[in-house]
């Protein structure tokens, strides 16, 4: 397969640059990256994640959108899929974009059985954060009554609903947030701190009470300032749709979903504004002259106009073994052409890894640090070396 480096829309954060024409050249030395059919080849009803559990290769937990969640482990040479908890009861996935949407697994999981969910409800509309626990008498099952809700966000719109939860380096729990749907941010939520939405949060689970009542990072930066939330850790995102750590780095990239223009992957920071709806990627939202106001805004590591695709979704700083050649590289893709990309940050390149025909949900990382594509169609996907696909 031929790897191309595209040059295309890298923006550092000391800089901002014009809408560039995109260049290219083929760089036949990189060895070529596939997708193998993964965990058996079992089909999942429209799949959003896939989170392994500590350093585990073997089994891991299936998100679907309706509100299920499936462990799948190998079991021999054979995997199989068993129901873990369903609430679908409690879930709206009426919009394309609601739904179950994110789970994060406790720091203490061995332990504990906690895990935490965030998806989308009705009556009002609504994001919900809330924390199951795996039931006793029932080995591998989360009990449904066990739902402690932690966190309740109107949502105004059916749209750019966020939905990642993650738990950090830090054993503190990230929660993504968009900016509360339809079109071009029309309450301003992005460039407002004193809501959530538009955000990535951070709190701290680890005291939670019987209420539900969690803690806010003595080291959050808007804590204690007056009209903002307590919880941002960053702001002016569109649709943060997937982010996750560097494993050895513990930075945070997260991909953001652009408008009608540009798509956008930034290392998050805390405190800091990543533009929107000031800006869309690297450039200026709304004007017809390029201009608006840039001061104190974080651009975006790399971006991409929409001849490469529509949606941006997250992926991981790849630390495996199996694809030595990509190690330290941001793997990402785009929902709506299927490409995938690596971002070399010591270069500034991105280098397309493939053209697929998957509607690309989530990437997910295992225990060893390898890389997996999840298909909302209902697939999961390994990466592999082209000559050892078959592996």
């Amino acid at each position: 397969m031929r790897v191309i480096a595209l040059l295309f829309a890298i923006v550092f954060a000391t800089s901002c640059s014009a809408d560039p024409e995109v260049a290219e050249h083929t760089d036949e030395s990189v060895p070529s990256v596939e997708l193998s059919v993964a965990l058996g080849g079992i089909e999942f009803d429209k799949p959003v994640a896939l989170v392994f559990a500590d350093d585990s290769i073997d089994s891991g937990y299936i998100v679907e959108q309706s509100g299920r969640i499936l462990l799948v482990s190998l079991e021999g040479d054979s995997w199989s899929a068993t129901e873990v908890l369903d609430i679908e009861d409690r879930v709206n996935d009426r919009g394309r974009e609601e739904g179950l949407l994110g789970l994060a697994l406790d720091p203490d999981f061995d332990l504990n059985g906690h895990l935490y969910v965030n998806y989308t409800a009705s009556d009002p509309r609504r994001t919900v954060v809330s924390r199951f626990t795996m039931s006793p008498n029932g080995p591998g099952v989360a009990d449904p009554r066990s739902e402690l809700v932690i966190l309740e966000v109107r949502q105004p719109y059916s749209n750019h609903n966020g939905g990642q939860v993650l738990f950090g380096p830090d054993e503190l729990l990230y929660i993504g947030l968009g900016d509360g749907g339809s079109a071009g941010d029309p309450r301003g939520n992005g460039q407002d701190p004193g809501t959530l939405l538009g955000s990535i949060a951070r709190i701290d689970v680890s005291t939670l009470d019987t209420t539900g009542t969690y803690d806010v990072p003595a080291d959050n930066p808007f804590l204690g300032t007056d009209g903002a939330r307590a919880e941002v850790w960053a702001y002016g995102l569109r649709n943060p749709w997937r982010f996750s750590f560097d494993r050895e780095t513990g930075d945070l990239w997260a991909g953001d979903v652009g408008q009608n223009r540009r798509e956008e992957v930034n290392v998050v920071k805390s405190g800091l504004n990543y533009g929107w709806n000031i800006m869309e990627g690297s450039v200026c939202y709304r004007t017809d002259d390029g201009s608006c106001e840039r001061e104190g805004l974080e651009h975006p590591i790399v971006d991409y106009g929409h001849v490469h695709g529509c949606s941006v979704t997250g992926g991981y700083v790849y630390r495996g073994e199996r694809l030595p050649w990509l190690y330290g590289k941001y793997v990402f893709g785009d929902f709506c052409s299927g490409k995938v990309w690596a971002f070399d940050p010591d270069t500034a390149q991105m280098s397309e890894l493939m053209d697929t025909s998957h509607s690309i949900a989530s990437f997910a990382e295992d225990g060893h640090g390898e890389l997996y594509v999840v298909s909302l169609d209902g697939g999961v996907y390994a990466f592999v070396a082209a000559e050892s696909s078959g592996e």
